[in-house]
Parts: C-alpha cells; structure tokens; sequence
C-alpha cells in the first residue's frame, strides 16, 4: 500500500475536525468570546512573561512548544502492533481528545488570569489537590528536561552535522528578538530571511560536521559535554524575556517545521513509499497493545504536557480570547500530522516485511530512543530525498539526514526550553505556597529547575541518567491529560456549559491510564526496579487522591443544586 494515500486520509480527517468541530466547540462549550474580561496578556503586560501576541506569532511559539520528540518516539515505538491502531488512535485520538484538552486548558487559563492548571486546581478543589497536583507536574516536567536534553545531545553526536545550523539559529533568534523590539518591526519577514539562511547553514553543517574529541570533554563523554551546553541554554532562554529570544526562536522554528512538514509529505508523494510493516500485528510481542497503544503514543493524540504549555507560557500571550480555537485545538492536529508522518516513515522505511519484523520482534527492542529516532531519520530520509534530486543537491542521502534531524533537534529544544520555564513557574508556586522567601526571582527558581534536572542527567556516567524514569513518562502524561479534563469539566459543569464534550473522553482516558499505571508497577515490582515502584506509586497515590477530591466537589455541587 502507498503511504502517501493512507497519509491524505488522515491529514483530510484533521482538517476536517478543525474547520467543523473546532467551531462547534468554540461556539457551544468554551464560548471565549463570550468573555467580557482582558486577556491576561493586556491585564498583566510585564514585557518578560505577560506580552500580548499577534496570533501567527503565538502560533509559532506553542505548536513548537508542544511538537518536541514524543511524537515522534511514540509512534516510532507503538507500531510494534501494527500501522493501523496507531494511526487510528492519533487521529480520533487528536481530534476528540487531544485538541480539545489543549484548548480547554487555553481556555481556562485565560480565564483564570493566565494562571496555571496546577493553580488552578487549588482554587477549584481546595490547596491540598493544588499541591498534589503541582507534584506531578514537578515530576513529568523534571523528566521531560533530562530526557529531552539527551535526545538532543544525543542527535548531535550522531547528527554532526546539525550542530552549526541549530546553534545558527540560537543567536540569529536573539538578533532578531533584539532588531525588532528596537525598531518595533515586525517578525515575519526577518524570520523567512533568517529561514533561509537556515537552510544555507544546513548545507555547511553537512560539508563541515562538528565532532567533539572525547579526549578534551567533559566526563570524556561527547553526549554529556553537550548536556551541560544544553542545561545552560535552558536556563538562559527560560529567564530571558518571552521577546527577546523564545517569540523570535519559535517563530523561526514553526516555519522551518511547517516547510518541514509539507517537504516530508511532498516527498512521500515523489517517493511513493510502500508500506511494509503490517496493519495488525497481534502476535506476543511481550506487552499488551491494551492499554500500552494508548499511553505509548501520548503527544501524537493526548498530552498533559501540552496543558503546562498551555497554561504555563501560551496563555499568558494570547492577544486576543478569539485566538485560543487556532492556537489551542489547531496546534495540536498539527503535531498529530508530525505523528502521522513518523508512523509511515517506520513503516515503509524498511527493505521488506521481514527486516521490519525482525526489527520489531519484540516491545523491550522496540523502546530504545536512539534506534527510534534513527529509524524516524533513515525513514523520513527517503521521503526527502526525491526533493533533493529534483533541486540537483546530494545524491549520498547524507545531507536529507542531516535535514531531518535538524527538524528533530528543533522539535525537541523549543520543548526543552519551554520545559525549563515551565518548571520554573511550578517551583515558583510551590513555594511561595510554601512561604518560601524569594520564590518569585525568576533567576533563582529557573537555577533549581536546571539543577534538579542536572543531578537526574549525571546519576549515570553517560549522561542518561533521565532514561532512568523514562519508562514513567507515558503514564504519568497520560494521568496528567486526565486530571487536566477533569479539572476542564468540573469547570464547565460549575458554570452551566457542555460538559459532557470532556467528560466522556475523560473517562475513557481515566481507565485507560489507571490500568496501565497498576500494569507498570507489576512490571516494576517482578523488575526489582525499586525506584521506578517508589516514584510510580506516588504518582498514582497523588492521581487517585486528587480523583476522589474531584468525585467529593461534584457530589457536593449536585447536592447543593438540589436543595
């Protein structure tokens, strides 16, 4: 089967979903334009985190955000049982969940002065489910910083050749970010420009690869000399404001994405690539496909992750409550075509059925993120390339694999990034909640978030110390986006709107994820893995806690009505 015809199924389905069922939730269930207050964004203008934001702008920055390797990873991982229930869950699972959480989680932000979902929580259940709360969001965000940042290291020492052009686009991002809050210019012009000198650097980076000498890095270790390089880019992009380089970098980043993107899709239509993974795979692969499908790929269709991008830093630079439907539910049906894609790309980027079985045998092969992602790589390769011929550039491949793991390595650090702000708000909150003194210094706070990651990173000699509670990552989103619902509908159910729009996509979200965590820690248990158990009771202890105070407020509301 050609790829490419199973591709515009899906991508006609999102597109679908956004010009009909986007409006529909819009009109009837969040009604933001029915608000009669500012946008936090006006209300709190600070010029460092509040800052009012042209639509197309903002766009940028939150479908780069949101769009890091997971999408990528997970599909990469969870075709193990088959092409089509992965593609299937993305999609249906994009336009009926994972949309309608980032919106809402916009949505209520707004609403609620731009605060995050954590704080929000409290103001609806009570300071305790605050807390809980605000300690998974810790968790998640303190993985996803240590993880990302060795996918990324990771990606350069196999990728040199993406080295010149990513960090290119650091300082050209801070040129820009300066020149326009200088003359007042707009971004969009300077930012094609810088686009294609991107591109140009592209071609440099490919003819002279970066290779560090482990001889004279840190550790000896190439990947942990780029780790210590990444932290301390996370934390200066997390205390500058949004202006100067995190707008600008975005921006930047959701053209090279979206031109990205629409090259890999018109490759696939050059390259006609043919599917040779099978539809359903069912066989023992030593995992069930329920519920693990679900929580494997989580930022192809629901992501809690993308509730603390939401609420973290997008809402507090929406210009306008109408802008939240094409930021909220339309940047997410972006990122599941990034998945759509990273699905065909596993599926059709090997010789035949059988080397993809054998690659395939078994899930724990499966999990490894450096064969994921060089599979997405080689894959993708081979859909670009038709592009490259036609413009006369390298018929080695080198250079299309160099094209796409600059894609990746973008992906990957506007989430890093945006990561390390995020948990610089948490602990922030955490304690001033505390009555910690000096828990609103941006610098101070952001240093914790960087060091608490760092001390994850370094706990191996490698660098992958983050690896080490990766397994936790799936679930613990997944738990998130489901608490996130909850929050939305007990919302909407308090202020009389369509609530049933989140609560049936929560309780199927809630099974689904409860099941798997009880799954996880069975595994763990016969592992002797004692501190994933230790961790992953935690969180699920905090996730039912937080359940039963949202099953007490609703019962309590019901009864109040009733009298």
């Amino acid at each position: 089967m050609n790829a490419f015809h199973v591709a515009l199924v899906c991508l006609a389905m999102l597109f679908l979903a956004y010009r009909y069922y986007s409006r529909f939730l819009s009109k009837n269930v969040f009604r933001e334009g029915e608000s009669q207050t500012l946008p936090p964004s006006v209300e709190f203008n600070d010029g460092i985190d509040f800052v009012p934001t042209r639509k197309d702008v903002l766009f940028g920055h939150h479908f780069s955000s949101i769009a890091g390797a997971a999408p990528i990873l997970g599909p990469a991982i969870a075709i193990i049982w088959g092409w089509l229930p992965a593609l299937l869950w993305i999609v249906l699972g994009s336009i009926l969940l994972g949309a309608v959480h980032d919106y809402g989680a916009l949505v209520l932000s707004m609403m609620f002065k731009g605060r995050s979902i954590g704080s929000i929580t409290g103001d609806i259940l009570g300071k305790r489910s605050r807390y809980l709360f605000l300690l998974i969001i810790f968790l998640l965000v303190f993985i996803v910083i240590a993880v990302f940042a060795y996918i990324i290291a990771t990606l350069f020492v196999l990728y040199p050749g993406s080295v010149i052009p990513i960090n290119f686009e650091i300082f050209v991002a801070l040129y820009i970010g300066w020149q326009t809050k200088k003359s007042k210019a707009g971004l969009l012009w300077p930012s094609i420009f810088a686009l294609i000198l991107l591109y140009g650097t592209i071609y440099i980076g490919h003819l002279y690869p970066i290779v560090l000498n482990e001889k004279y890095c840190l550790g000896g270790s190439a990947v942990f000399t780029w780790l210590v390089f990444l932290l301390t880019y996370g934390y200066i992009a997390a205390v500058l404001p949004v202006t100067v380089l995190l707008q600008p970098r975005d921006f930047i980043n959701s053209h090279q994405l979206i031109l990205g993107l629409l090259i890999i899709y018109a490759g696939m239509y050059f390259a006609e690539p043919v599917i040779v993974a099978p539809a359903v795979n069912m066989r023992d692969t030593g995992v069930s496909w329920f519920p693990y499908l679900f929580i494997t790929i989580a930022c192809g269709a629901i992501s809690g992750f993308h509730a603390l991008v939401s609420s973290g830093t997008t809402s507090k630079q929406v210009e306008r409550f109408e802008d939240a439907r094409p930021i909220g539910y339309g940047s997410m049906l972006g990122e599941a075509t990034l998945a759509v894609a990273a699905t065909l790309a596993v599926a059709s980027g090997f010789d035949d059925e059988a080397s993809w079985m054998e690659h395939y045998s078994s899930f724990s092969g499966a999990e490894g993120l450096s064969s994921k992602l060089s599979a997405f790589v080689g894959g993708t390769s081979d859909f670009v390339q038709p592009v490259l011929n036609f413009l006369h550039l390298d018929g080695s491949g080198d250079l299309a694999a160099v094209f796409i793991s600059v894609l990746v390595i973008s992906f990957a650090a506007t989430s890093l990034d945006t990561a390390v702000r995020i948990q610089r708000y948490v602990i922030g909150e955490i304690g001033s909640g505390l009555g910690f003194r000096r828990a609103d210094n941006r610098f101070l706070t952001t240093a914790w978030a960087v060091l608490f990651s760092l001390i994850l990173v370094i706990s191996d000699s490698s660098g992958s110390g983050g690896l080490l509670l990766w397994p936790l990552f799936g679930t613990t989103n997944q738990l998130l986006g489901a608490l996130t619902l909850m929050i939305i509908t007990i919302w909407l159910f308090v202020n009389g709107r369509n609530f049933w729009i989140t609560l049936l996509p929560l309780l199927a979200l809630l099974f689904i994820v409860t099941l798997a965590a009880c799954y996880n820690l069975v595994l763990y248990a016969r592992g002797g893995n004692i501190a994933l158990m230790f961790v992953a009771v935690l969180i699920l202890c905090s996730h039912l806690w937080l359940l039963i105070e949202g099953l007490r407020f609703t019962r309590k509301r019901i009864s109040n009505r009733r009298h």
